[in-house]
């Protein structure tokens, strides 16, 4: 069985016509298969790209890299293994849909399913009780364990979240307290927002990054507040 391993990198391209264009056929010659494109955003920097890409058999992520910096004015931002099985949702208007299926379970539903629109490995819905008192309500597939037992059901974890409660959507360091040590080390880029609450809060994941852009903590806000006013008028 031949096994293929994808592949995610975030790209800042030149405001110059046909740069996209020029990264894919490069890619392309070095036998790369290009699943997707997000724009991520457009900023004086250029247009933030993520591009999700399969290797071929024995193919070496540097061959990724160096096809992709062979386009002049091109700069990689990251680069990583990425999971794309099995994603539920495509994009922001699918989430919404999903959830306004079961308005009552939004606040679980977007903590399920944000991982896929967000090009996350990992989300949780935490609910911050008191100070080193926070429930984990939800998780997704590939969620760490924070407090050690059963995510199927609330888990009660005495972490020191010095973040919490959070007024706004923003981007979180992983040296900000009460999380574990092992994250500093692969480069965990979190991103948290409020779900109609200051206590009520979505925390996403990507072990190796890229960070956060203010565009993606916008869009998570957006999402969380849409969440948020389904759960109420049910």
């Amino acid at each position: 069985m031949i096994s293929y391993m994808s592949y995610l990198m975030r790209v800042v391209l030149p405001d110059r016509p046909g740069t996209l264009g020029a990264v894919a056929t490069a890619l392309g010659a070095a036998g790369i298969d290009i699943q997707s494109v997000t724009v991520v955003e457009r900023s004086s920097e250029g247009a933030v790209d993520d591009l999700l890409f399969v290797l071929p058999p024995g193919g070496l992520a540097d061959r990724a890299l160096s096809a992709a910096l062979s386009v002049p004015g091109v700069t990689v931002e990251s680069l990583r293994p990425f999971l794309a099985d099995g994603r539920a949702v495509a994009g922001d208007l699918d989430l919404a849909d999903s959830l306004a299926e079961h308005p009552e379970q939004a606040p679980a539903t977007l903590a399920r399913l944000a991982p896929c629109v967000f090009n996350a490995d990992w989300a949780v819905l935490l609910e911050h009780l008191d100070a080193d008192d926070v429930r984990i309500r939800e998780s997704s597939v590939g969620a760490p364990v924070l407090g050690g037992g059963d995510l199927g059901v609330p888990e009660r974890v005495r972490l020191a979240l010095p973040w919490l409660p959070l007024a706004q959507a923003r981007a979180v360091r992983a040296d900000e307290g009460g999380f574990p040590a092992r994250w500093l080390a692969v480069d965990m880029a979190l991103a948290a927002a409020p779900v109609g609450h200051p206590r009520l809060v979505i925390l996403l994941g990507r072990p190796g990054g890229p960070a956060f852009r203010a565009s993606e903590i916008a869009r998570l806000a957006h999402l969380a507040g849409i969440a948020a006013r389904l759960a109420r008028r049910d």
